[in-house]
């Protein structure tokens, strides 16, 4: 395997968007390319992360895209995992590249859901889970989420209050991200008295929907030598993994099996353990999910994430920060794009243009881009040279 460098990442603004999704994708990947330092020229092919086409009516993204770069001949292709399309466009963007088969690619991924009433939105939503046993039963996001807060709440004891701490500390780490969704301070007071989603979730417990899109720009060793490119960031480790696609299926609803190996496969291939990381970007659709994640990463162990939350030691100064630029909750969650704009977090981390929210001596972070309730992941590390 060839190594793989991250050579430019950059996002739009999160939030509802006059523009379409294929002009969100635009810009992002124009700004990624710019700070780069590269020309659309360079790009061999693209991979477009996109889950919800329909809503627009407008499927096959990447010839429009490569078209609006100016590079129609360029290969682009959609990649479709939910929640998780961006982690996953990236992850095989990055074989392609460490195989050998291309030397510059482009990831983008885009979404635009807000022209969308509510009750169509979160049943667009629902089709990336089990609909035929669970979205036409009833049973959205939010419901099959609560499902996994009170099943952690029973083992673990894990309390509303932490939660809603977990809410609390992404709205204040979004409130130094220009580019964030929502820009406001909550306390646990808010988030408790806030309404019911789907009983013990609360609104504040729940990301919004977004518009917006992000990109990022990956070289091989080769390219960078060829064209005297800095080396900034290494991509250390990339894994993937599925996991069972309906939530009644499993033996545990506390934890996601996809996490678990795709974590073990990146952090192996990266060739660290967990505590070497010094921030983590983390999918955080709903609070619950940030605890699990944490704890399926081996960032804190089992029943442990939730204090930890609450004792300050995942916040920007604490022992590991985690979704720095504010997560799911703050940033906001453009289905497609998210997973990249994880990314693009990583990158302005690990160059220090992170205003702000930078973390102290960041060197190495990890994104985690979850699809669904788990049925698909992608986890990559990344080291600053």
């Amino acid at each position: 395997m060839n190594k793989v460098f991250l050579l430019g990442a950059a996002g739009t603004t999160y939030g509802k968007s006059k523009l379409t999704a294929r002009d969100l994708s635009m810009l992002a990947s124009k700004h990624a390319i710019e700070n780069a330092g590269i020309k659309p020229q360079d790009i061999q092919a693209s991979f477009v992360a996109n889950a919800f086409g329909m809503a627009e009516k407008q499927g096959h993204l990447g010839p429009l895209l490569m078209s609006s770069l100016g590079i129609p001949h360029a290969p682009s292709s959609t990649i479709e995992a939910a929640c998780c399309s961006g982690g996953s466009a990236f992850r095989e963007a990055y074989v392609n590249v460490a195989s050998g088969f291309y030397d510059v690619m482009l990831i983008t991924g885009t979404e635009k859901v807000s022209h969308l009433d509510t009750l169509t939105a979160t049943t667009y939503f629902s089709y990336g889970g089990d609909y035929l046993f669970e979205g036409c039963s009833g049973a959205s996001f939010p419901g099959l989420y609560a499902a996994m807060a009170r099943a952690h709440m029973h083992e673990y004891g894990t309390t509303e209050e932490e939660l809603a701490a977990v809410a609390v500390k992404n709205h204040n780490n979004g409130m130094f991200n220009e580019k964030a969704h929502i820009q406001k301070r909550i306390t646990v007071d808010d988030v408790l008295k806030s309404p019911v989603v789907a009983d013990p979730l609360k609104l504040f417990d729940a990301c919004p929907f977004s518009d917006g899109a992000a990109a990022a720009i990956i070289a091989s060793e080769e390219f960078m030598n060829r064209n005297g490119l800095e080396k900034k960031i290494s991509i250390k480790g990339s894994g993937r993994s599925g996991g069972s696609g309906s939530l009644h299926t499993r033996e545990d609803m506390s934890s996601l099996e996809s996490t678990v190996r795709a974590s073990r496969e990146a952090l192996g291939q990266a060739g660290i353990s967990v505590k070497d990381l010094d921030f983590a970007e983390v999918h955080d659709c709903f609070t619950i999910a940030e605890i699990i994640a944490m704890e399926d990463l081996g960032i804190f162990d089992k029943g442990e994430a939730a204090k930890a939350v609450v004792e300050g030691r995942t916040t920007l100064k604490g022992e590991i920060p985690v979704n720095p630029s504010g997560g799911l909750k703050s940033k906001g969650h453009p289905v497609g794009a998210t997973g990249v704009g994880q990314i693009v977090e990583v990158f302005e981390q690990l160059t220090g243009k992170a205003g702000k929210r930078q973390v102290d001596d960041a060197r190495v972070g990890l994104t985690h881009n979850v699809g669904a309730t788990g049925g698909s992941c992608a986890v990559h590390i990344f080291e600053s040279e």
